[in-house]
């Protein structure tokens, strides 16, 4: 079983950034492939960015490519999400995922994740 909490969202001008963290409780952190997700108001949960359990590849969605950086710290088994130069689209709350050990499939679809945080709210204002 693991358990996700995250923490890091706000208010922030556009054009800003803001750093996610997802701390997970469980001994097979350093084999969990580690995702992240957001849902606006009134919208479909959708992927934002993803990373191997190797740490060796990354995942992105078109909409936050080259202004989004995943990265996960298996020392302290949390997972980070780097956001930078924020557009008020990006409002929402984001969520953090996690994978069942040694997963190695698609990271992009909600159903490959088997545990979820509760959620933490990122308002971006224009």
């Amino acid at each position: 079983q693991v358990q996700l909490v995250e923490s890091g969202g706000g208010l922030v001008q556009a054009g800003g950034s803001l750093r996610l963290s997802c701390a997970a409780s469980g001994r097979t952190f350093s084999s969990t492939g580690m995702g992240w997700f957001r849902q606006a108001p009134g919208k479909e949960r959708e992927f934002v960015a993803a990373i191997h359990w190797t740490g060796r590849t990354t995942y992105y969605a078109d909409s936050v490519k080259g202004r989004v950086t995943i990265s996960r710290d298996n020392a302290n088994n949390t997972a980070s999400l780097q956001m930078n130069s924020l557009k008020a689209e990006d409002t929402a709350v984001y969520y953090c995922a996690a994978t069942r050990s040694g997963y190695g499939g698609n990271h992009y679809y909600a159903g490959a994740y088997a545990y979820w945080g509760q959620g933490t709210q990122v308002t971006v204002s224009s």
